[in-house]
């Protein structure tokens, strides 16, 4: 009897953008990344999209991709991201689905998945098609197909859903054993009970829904998945393939499906070299003919349903009490803190139910002078969402308009359909899931309800934001300094907010510090210079100017004027305005240059005060992006004086330092301080520097050992990788450049020489590239007699090794 294996891997991160730049700013608990998202995909998203196939001796034999082998959702909200931050991972992803249809059938490894990650029993029927919807339309933009499956949130499932996603042509979804109530045979017999995980997971299963509609159901095998993430299965390949094989039965006989579900992350983020493990496995069971590598849908078209299910509704995989997790406290919890309840998860559904509808009502009302349909418009607004080019806006609008809408009309438009989509994030799951009221994910979806509250205060005037903290305000921390929901609006959320003005603040300031070439954008706004001067006295510059910002989200925009104070260092001051003609403008501007110029700085303040208010902007205001961009040139400056003085120290000090260590004599902390650094300093610039001095790298590094100091092993391993990538990089582009070649060798020579472990994975996807696409080309010539391509092979052989490929069989030469 036939047995096959399917692996699907459920990919997604707590969306981390800021609602109002729709980007992620730095996040430096992710350092040396840049944000979370940055540092996950390096270590698990990119991975499992060139894993590593290793022989006895852990040396590279293969690499291959993990996601053209095995069934995976990719929340819509991170691919977004990863089409912009991420994109040869995208590309790797994508490619691996065309790959897999090919070998399944015509059936593709991806599934799509519910937009945001919403609790869909939570949601009411019209949240639930928005969501299927816009799920449905982001898989199909993406992989240029239709998907046949769609993973729900935490299996969180109900009938009205199912229903849904039947209505839209999903075939079928996954969920987790103990979801499963009771099974027949098809059509006919009586029901028998499977609850407590005793559904037997090795095939699909029918289920029948009120409208007539029916959806196939894969139940995973809840012992193994639960091995694969929590029982170090992935620390050996062998191991985790031996566990996967004793989920089949000889007492089957049918063709069995042994499917497991687990998060993506497992796979190298959770589990360090976990995708090395996945593939290693995968390979194993299939080269020895154990099982067939499959994916849901061709297995469901091969072998359909011969049982019926019925679920349990609002149940899901991670709370055995249903979906209590995201309503109540209902015990589960990541145990981070004794003591700790989660009292507080009722209220704040509560208060956002609350304002959903009062946001809902006003949306109907308004949109209903603007849409033939509002509902079908927020069904399709997706497609802004993943185009807002102005031609995109116009014929979405033309398509749904009631009558012609003047400029101010589609921003109206824009804005109510912003409501509904920050009305729909702020009910991600991760809201809810973890220990405390102030975490960062719960702060995220207040920060989407602030939003909205924003934008319909615009559209509305006021009158929500009081009455919503009024019901958050029973939400309570268990941090006595944080209060309740209401006090972390105020401190987490209020301070957040962005409009125009602030991102002039922002343009502003940040315009002392680099050149914006008269227009630039800004996250999602864009700003156009229209005037501007700036003048400089010793070290204190002054800068006046007139702009336009603009929403690339609604299109609101508006001209604001300003001027910025800089004295140097830290100290900066400044003011901006609705540009009010060109009269006042040229007043502020004259009388600002004539104090300036005079040298009048208590008179320049009086006079940014009279013509800006009380509204003052200094670096704080910045976004923290650029914040500690211009922070890091400022400082810069200083460490620069620091590593001179640290050198001189060293420099003068060194013969002493020889004969204290000659003699036994304990070395001073100061002068080991001053080696360590000046050290540091000295390597790093040698390999980022644009010729490599080999001898002055290896004189340094000789230095480090001799007085025993530390390498600051992340920033000289991310500068000598950089360096590296940057030379194998070239050498894609012109493969016969054997000094090239050479010079590469040379860095991996030296670099071994570190106590730093160095991150070869991309070096060793682009040597792979290579020797893919030609190594052939050169052997021919070199059997050919072309000495050249003969010496081109010897060093590329040579690297292979240092970069821990086995040579003989990446590149056999018969």
């Amino acid at each position: 009897m036939e047995r096959y294996i399917c692996i699907h891997a459920h990919m997604y991160q707590p969306p981390r953008e800021n609602p109002w730049l729709e980007a992620i700013e730095i996040q430096d608990s992710a350092y040396p990344y840049h944000d979370w998202n940055e540092r996950i995909t390096a270590e698990c998203y990119a991975p499992n999209s060139a894993s590593r196939l290793l022989d006895n001796e852990a040396r590279i034999s293969e690499i291959v991709s993990n996601y053209a082998r095995i069934s995976f959702n990719i929340g819509p909200t991170l691919l977004s991201w990863m089409e912009t931050y991420a994109p040869v991972v995208y590309e790797a992803i994508l490619e691996a689905d065309r790959q897999s249809i090919d070998w399944r059938s015509g059936h593709g490894n991806a599934i799509a998945q519910v937009y945001n990650h919403i609790i869909m029993p939570l949601a009411d029927a019209r949240d639930k098609r928005t969501q299927i919807i816009w799920g449905i339309r982001d898989f199909q933009y993406r992989f240029n197909r239709m998907p046949e499956g769609m993973w729900l949130s935490e299996t969180a499932v109900d009938i009205e859903t199912l229903d849904i996603m039947t209505e839209h042509g999903i075939k079928f979804t996954i969920l987790a054993p103990r979801q499963a109530s009771k099974i027949r045979k098809t059509g006919a017999g009586k029901w028998k009970d499977v609850s407590g995980e005793r559904i037997d997971p090795a095939s699909a299963y029918l289920c029948r829904l009120p409208s007539g509609r029916k959806i196939s159901i894969f139940f995973y095998d809840g012992p193994i998945s639960q091995g694969v993430a929590f029982e170090k299965l992935l620390n050996r390949g062998e191991d985790f393939a031996n566990r996967l094989l004793t989920g089949f039965s000889n007492l089957r006989d049918w063709p069995q499906i042994l499917n497991i579900a687990t998060d993506g992350e497992t796979y190298g983020h959770h589990h360090r070299f976990g995708d090395m493990a996945l593939a290693y496995a995968l390979n194993y069971i299939e080269s020895n003919g154990m099982a067939r590598l499959t994916n849901y849908a061709e297995y469901l078209e091969e072998h359909p349903p011969t049982h019926e299910v019925q679920i349990f509704e609002n149940s899901s995989w991670s709370c055995v009490h249903g979906v209590e997790r995201w309503r109540s406290d209902c015990g589960c919890n990541t145990g981070g803190y004794s003591g700790w309840n989660q009292q507080w998860r009722a209220p704040l559904r509560d208060s956002l139910d609350w304002l959903r509808e009062q946001l809902r009502f006003r949306y109907e009302h308004r949109a209903g002078e603007y849409f033939r349909d509002p509902w079908k418009a927020r069904d399709e607004y997706i497609e802004l969402i993943l185009n807002r080019s102005d031609d995109n806006i116009d014929k979405f609008i033309e398509r749904h308009a009631a009558r012609n809408l003047n400029a101010n009309d589609k921003i109206n438009v824009l804005k109510l359909l912003e409501i509904q989509r920050h009305s729909m994030l702020m009910y991600t799951s991760c809201g809810w899931f973890f220990d405390e009221l102030s975490g960062l994910e719960t702060v995220q979806i207040l920060q989407y309800a602030g939003r909205t509250i924003q934008l319909c205060e615009e559209l509305f005037g006021n009158g929500l934001e009081e009455a919503f903290l009024s019901r958050l305000s029973a939400a309570k921390s268990n941090i006595p300094g944080y209060k309740d929901g209401a006090n972390i609006y105020g401190k987490f959320v209020k301070p957040a907010m962005i409009d125009l003005k602030r991102v002039a603040a922002h343009y502003a300031v940040s315009s002392l510090f680099e050149d914006y070439a008269g227009h630039t954008d800004i996250f999602s706004y864009r700003v156009e210079e229209e005037d501007y001067q700036v003048k400089e006295i010793l070290q204190t510059k002054i800068a006046m100017g007139k702009i336009s910002a603009t929403s690339r989200i609604t299109g609101e925009s508006e001209i604001i004027s300003f001027c910025i104070l800089h004295f140097g260092s830290l100290s900066l001051n400044g003011g901006v305005r609705t540009f009010r003609g060109d009269n006042e403008y040229r007043s502020m501007k004259k009388e600002m240059l004539s104090a300036f110029e005079s040298g009048d700085f208590a008179d320049i303040i009086r006079l940014m005060d009279n013509h800006f208010g009380m509204h003052n902007y200094s670096l704080k205001d910045l976004f923290k992006d650029e914040q500690r961009k211009i922070l890091n040139i400022l400082i810069g400056k200083s460490m620069e004086e620091f590593a001179d003085e640290y050198k001189k120290m060293y420099e003068s000090n060194r013969i002493i330092m020889g004969f204290l260590q000659d003699t036994g004599v304990p070395m001073p902390k100061a002068f080991l301080t001053a080696a360590e650094f000046s050290l540091n300093v000295d390597l790093k610039k040698a390999f980022a520097d644009g010729e490599i001095d080999f001898k002055r790298i290896q004189d340094i590094i000789s230095d480090i050992k001799k007085w025993g100091v530390a390498v600051d092993s992340i920033d000289i391993e991310f500068t000598t990788r950089q360096r590296l990538e940057w030379m194998m990089r070239k050498l894609l582009i012109n493969r016969s450049d054997i000094n090239l070649l050479l010079m590469i060798q040379k860095m991996l020579d030296v670099v071994r020489l570190l106590p730093l472990e160095l991150n070869y994975w991309q070096l060793q996807n682009i040597y792979y590239r290579i020797a893919k696409t030609a190594f052939n080309e050169f052997l021919a010539k070199a059997k050919a007699g072309d000495g050249n391509a003969s010496g081109w092979l010897d060093i590329f052989k040579k690297t292979g090794e240092m970069l821990l490929f086995n040579i003989s069989a990446l590149l056999p030469e018969d």
